[in-house]
This record gives C-alpha cells, structure tokens and sequence, in this order.
C-alpha cells in the first residue's frame, strides 16, 4: 500500500528560524514547503493543503494567530494540525494560541527531539483519521450496495 509522503508547512519569516525546523525534520518521510508570511501561508494551505503546519506566531501581513483561526474556521482546512511556535516570556501567547485554535505549541528555542516526536505523533494521527473516514465511507457504501433490509 503507497501512500503519498506527509507534507508539512513551515510559516516564518525568519530564514534561520527555517533552516533550523528543515535541519531537524530532514529525518522524516515528509515533504517540507516554506511560507514567508501569513498570507503566503494562507495562499499555500488554498493551493495544496499540508498535513501539518509549523506555524510562528510573528510574521509580517498575517500573524500566526490570524492564520490559525482562519484556517480552523474553514471545513476545508480545519483538520489541518497546527503547531504554533512562540518565543519564551511573551505572556499569553500561549492563551492566545491556544484561542486561536492551534492543536499544540512549541516555545523557542526549539528542542530537536521534542520537536520531532510532536511532528511524529501529528502526522500518525493525522493519517489514523483519514483511514477512519475511509473506513466509515467505505461502510456506508457497502450498505447502500447492499439496500434496504
């Protein structure tokens, strides 16, 4: 069984901040793409949805929070896993992702093996869920194959 390779966004202005996440991921079976601001990110996501998006919260245009919760308002892009990165000490940062809708969080600097684990576990149960559906779909065309009792 072939499945396509995870994708996962990375959303950050800052080059370094970039060259670190690829740097630790470089480990995963997953494509990685890049989005310099919220609004790239946004027009990414529309174009080709990821199945993660490790998400900094400041970014010129759109920040983390404003992207988070518009693409958790959207049915189309609210299974996406959001994981918001933060700077330690900005208080309530963390209440605010957590508002905006983020499914976990991160706070820099970012720790290797932590970071893996979490990109690790998001894009397993990312995939737990659409075999899921899969399954659910597949059931209920079977019972509409199958007709009225």
């Amino acid at each position: 069984m072939s499945h396509s390779p995870s994708k996962v966004l990375i959303a950050d202005d800052n080059p370094t901040n970039v060259e670190l996440l690829e740097a630790y991921l470089v480990g995963l079976d997953c494509e990685i793409s890049i989005a310099e601001d919220g609004q790239q990110t946004l027009d990414m996501v529309a174009q080709d949805p990821p199945d993660v998006i490790l998400l900094d919260i400041m970014m010129p245009r759109v920040n983390g929070f404003e992207v988070c919760k518009q693409l958790k308002r959207d049915p189309a892009t609210s299974g996406i896993l959001i994981l918001m990165v933060t700077a330690l000490g900005e208080e309530g940062d963390i209440e605010r992702a957590v508002a905006a809708g983020t499914d976990d969080f991160l706070s820099k600097p970012i720790h290797k093996i932590e970071l893996v684990k979490r990109v690790q576990n998001m894009l397993r149960l990312r995939h737990v869920t659409d075999e899921v559906e899969r399954l659910r779909q597949y059931i209920n065309q079977m019972e509409e194959l199958s007709g009225p009792k």
